[in-house]
């Protein structure tokens, strides 16, 4: 059974969708009197839920990290600071690189080329 949908706890819903559908090329849609938003990617994969964080939620209070493969890391990182998300140094792992970054709810996000490694 594959991984569908991840439920983001979020703060300032509005400022999340628009930050995943700028730098990751999410569509944003939403359904009259829901109060949860949904991020559909642009080329398959999970689903992205938004849903208004709770009061006794902290800004950043997680366990998960979300990742997306990119076949060129330093070549992404490079165009995401264009465009004003700012990623951390490049990591080189066994055959491939990684960097870090937050959303605007402080969730860690990664981008990574594992998923592009030869022989792994």
């Amino acid at each position: 059974m594959p991984l569908s949908r991840l439920v983001l706890y979020v703060r300032d819903v509005e400022a999340t969708a628009a930050f995943y559908a700028t730098h990751f090329g999410f569509r944003v849609e939403r359904l009259e009197g829901d109060r949860i938003v949904e991020l559909v990617p642009a080329d398959g994969g999970a689903i992205l839920m938004l849903h208004p964080a709770a009061k006794g939620q902290r800004p950043g209070q997680s366990l998960a990290k979300l990742v997306f493969d990119v076949a060129d890391v330093e070549a992404f990182c490079r165009m995401a600071a264009e465009r004003g998300l700012p990623f951390g140094p490049v990591h080189r792992a066994d055959g491939y690189c990684f960097a870090n970054a937050k959303d605007p709810a402080q969730n860690p996000i990664s981008v990574s080329s594992r998923a592009y490694r030869q022989g792994g």
